[in-house]
């Protein structure tokens, strides 16, 4: 057996993914509507009475907007640190929210969910890795430089779903203000297709099957440009861009390498007014 992953959501305008084996699934982050989130699953054939769990990266707006009225509804547990929950623009039912910790396991189900810190223009950032059948899937977005918390984990992934928001030439060329252009190149900001790439070259394990790219600036990166870039260096390892307006397909993740590396396009990205502030880009 392995794990399933999937991006229902990846991108300023939300971010959530599903992670699980055949019998419970978490998701983290709820960054789109209840009602899209349901959506979503249901076109891949994936069950939310399988997911049991919540799991929140900080409490920027597009990973959390959906939140209340998913995890109220479906009556779900949701896994925040007391910095996050403090700065959220909204309240949850008392007895759904539970604290983690740093590299303390969370057990749901069969499925372990570890948290470790990371840099991040937010109160108490995380990022998690979610184990289970041996099989270990990591979440590494909005992250302003891969740390050595960011690096030991990405190590041990079978699969990951890593940030490639920015090309450097194309934010350095692009319309916002220095000040902005600064916030998201730095330590505390977002990983560029350069930085990603060296994580991934650099420190992805001979046994990692699947990348998931994610996070893409509408204005300041391309989908064929990351791909493009990604399966020049993939060896044995699958490389799918996930998109800002739809679901990826389920990804059965098994611990072994797929023969030939797919090229896996999302749809096309759609215009839209720019908005001035770091966690949409």
């Amino acid at each position: 057996m392995g794990l399933k992953i999937t991006a229902l959501a990846s991108g300023s305008n939300g971010n959530c993914y599903y992670i699980g084996n055949d019998q419970e699934a978490v998701l983290v982050d709820a960054g789109i509507s209840c009602r899209e989130t349901e959506t979503r699953m249901r076109r891949l054939g994936l069950s939310m009475a399988n997911v049991r769990a919540i799991f929140i990266t900080h409490e920027h707006s597009d990973h959390i907007k959906g939140l209340p009225v998913l995890a109220k509804k479906h009556q779900l547990p949701v896994y925040i640190t007391p910095g996050t929950l403090q700065n959220l623009r909204f309240g949850l039912e008392r007895h759904l929210v539970r604290s983690f910790q740093a590299y303390a396991p969370v057990q749901i189900g069969d499925l372990t969910v570890t948290a470790f810190p990371k840099y991040h223009d937010a109160a108490d950032p995380h990022s998690f890795i979610i184990t289970g059948n041996g099989i270990n899937v990591g979440v590494f977005t909005d992250i302003g430089t891969p740390c050595d918390h960011v690096i030991s984990q990405f190590r041990q992934c079978h699969a990951a779903i890593l940030e490639t928001n920015y090309d450097d030439s194309m934010l350095d060329r692009g319309h916002y203000p220095y000040y902005l252009k600064a916030r998201i190149r730095g330590n505390h900001g977002h990983l560029s297709n350069k930085q990603a790439l060296t994580l991934f070259t650099g420190y992805k394990p001979a046994f990692m099957s699947h990348v998931l790219l994610g996070h893409l600036s509408r204005d300041n990166n391309r989908p064929e440009l990351v791909q493009e870039l990604f399966t020049a260096h993939a060896g044995g390892t699958q490389v799918v861009v996930a998109s800002r307006y739809e679901e990826t397909a389920v990804f059965h993740i098994s611990g072994e390498l797929v023969p030939t590396p797919a090229v896996t396009m999302p749809a096309p990205q759609k215009s839209g007014a720019a908005q001035l502030s770091l966690e949409l880009f």
